[in-house]
């Protein structure tokens, strides 16, 4: 028991990682408290009949007394807490609960708060050296290297004329003038000349690209299509239109020829050269792959390696979560959380008590080794993220900045890589070259897992 002049922490429960305690504030000690902060504020204080600073202590204690008694009674109970944390080394792992045990309590009265928590458990130190592990290594062949050149070359495709009287399909490029109306009325946007479309692009109204299929230049068609009652214009929403359309060209798709001009085009020298970086850039992926089979490989073995208790609270809130993850990947339909309350099974508790040991042992690891995310890796991992967000980059970047919450989310996984790193520094990593296919099925393998 922790004992001052004043306050007194006592034990009433040490039951595995669970604890209880009774804290117990004087009636004596709040008082001097609530005069010393009165004292302290009495200079500032303005009441009327009474110069600034000059209000008698009796006024001053009657108007703002049970408001710095309030907040005498929480730094009282906050400072005896921190102070047995200190003393006795626990680390809660959730927010203690607290509560006020004399429920009746009326000022002059001792003030009595029941606390209880699960202490985080001590974590065994792990010898990396043992753990074995293989590293996939998968060379980039000239297949994959040609199988992405064609690809590529797909993308910087040319159009050629068609024959002349040829029809347009799906998938030329036609150049066209149109004149769009509404009740026979031109609408301010709906008209262009010498306008470029790829047929099946999908950058007109839903029907207006498929009207153009089998057009021919030269040829004037006008095309009767509807905007969509969602259409961003409200004046056009649902509204029935026709397009007047005069076609100038069809034309068909060329791939480009795989040489060194079409390089360039891609910022390589030569052909030579964007091979070169096709194969860095497949290797890449291919290393990016097998480092996750090795990651999954590590936490295997550590979790094979160490056991100890594991705080309950903790446990069951990851159980919860993954049961209601998987719920909403089986059930994409529901977009909010307005659904039946979703139990959890032995096996989602399972996959929880690994993640919250795992989590646990290299938070433990990270912190002895003092391993830290730097400013410029979390910059740089949510400017990856805000990539995703197009044009609305900048908002998701400002809501980060000011998401305690959103910043925690980004930094734990780059910090648990980093603890990963520096385990495999460690433990016994031994190269072993293997194919593309086989890579593929490892990874495969960790997603049915």
């Amino acid at each position: 028991m922790e004992k001052d002049d004043t306050m007194s922490v006592k034990e009433t429960l040490n039951d595995g990682l669970k604890r209880g305690y009774e804290i117990t504030v004087t009636a004596a000690e709040l008082d001097a408290t609530v005069n010393d902060k009165l004292k302290e504020a009495q200079p500032e204080i303005e009441m009327k009949g009474f110069r600034k600073g000059k209000v008698p202590m009796p006024m001053l204690k009657k108007q703002f007394g049970p408001k710095v008694l309030g907040e005498a009674m929480q730094e009282a109970v906050d400072g005896a807490m921190n102070k047995h944390l200190e003393a006795s080394g626990d680390r809660p792992a959730m927010q203690p609960e607290m509560k006020m045990s004399n429920e009746d309590w009326k000022e002059g009265d001792d003030v009595v708060v029941e606390v209880s928590y699960e202490a985080l458990p001590a974590i065994p130190e792990v010898d990396f050296s043992d753990i074995k592990l293989e590293k996939m290594v998968v060379k980039a062949d000239d297949a994959s290297v040609d199988e992405a050149l064609a690809s590529l070359a797909e993308t910087a495709q040319n159009f050629e004329d068609r024959k002349k009287g040829s029809k347009a399909k799906d998938g030329d490029q036609v150049v066209f003038d149109f004149l769009g109306k509404v009740d026979g009325e031109a609408f301010e946007g709906g008209a262009a000349e010498g306008h470029t479309l790829v047929l099946g692009s999908g950058q007109f109204i839903p029907g207006f690209e498929e009207g153009l299929v089998g057009v021919k230049a030269g040829e004037e068609k006008d095309i009767e299509v509807t905007f969509p009652e969602e259409y961003n214009a409200e004046h056009l929403a649902g509204k029935k239109a026709v397009f007047e359309c005069k076609i100038h060209n069809v034309l068909e798709p060329k791939a480009a020829e795989l040489n060194d001009e079409m390089a360039k085009q891609f910022g390589a020298e030569d052909l030579a050269g964007l091979k070169g970086q096709i194969s860095d850039k497949l290797e890449e992926e291919y290393a990016g792959a097998a480092r996750a089979v090795t990651k999954r490989g590590l936490l295997d073995a550590l979790d094979k390696k160490v056991s100890f208790e594991l705080p309950p609270s903790l446990v069951e809130a990851e159980a919860g979560q993954i049961a209601h993850q998987l719920w909403h990947e089986e059930n994409p339909e529901v977009e909010g959380h307005d659904h039946p309350e979703i139990e959890t099974t032995e096996e989602h508790t399972t996959l929880a008590e690994r993640r919250v040991k795992l989590g646990l042992l290299l938070a433990e690891i990270g912190q002895k080794a003092e391993v830290q995310v730097s400013d410029a890796e979390f910059t740089q991992a949510v400017m990856n993220q805000a990539r995703q967000y197009g044009n609305q980059a900048r908002q998701f970047f400002e809501f980060v900045q000011q998401n305690a919450q959103m910043q925690q989310q980004i930094r734990a996984p780059l910090f648990e890589d980093k603890v990963v790193d520096h385990v495999l520094e460690s433990a016994s990593l031994k190269e072993k070259e293997v194919s593309k296919d086989d890579l593929q099925k490892a990874v495969e393998a960790l997603e049915e897992a």
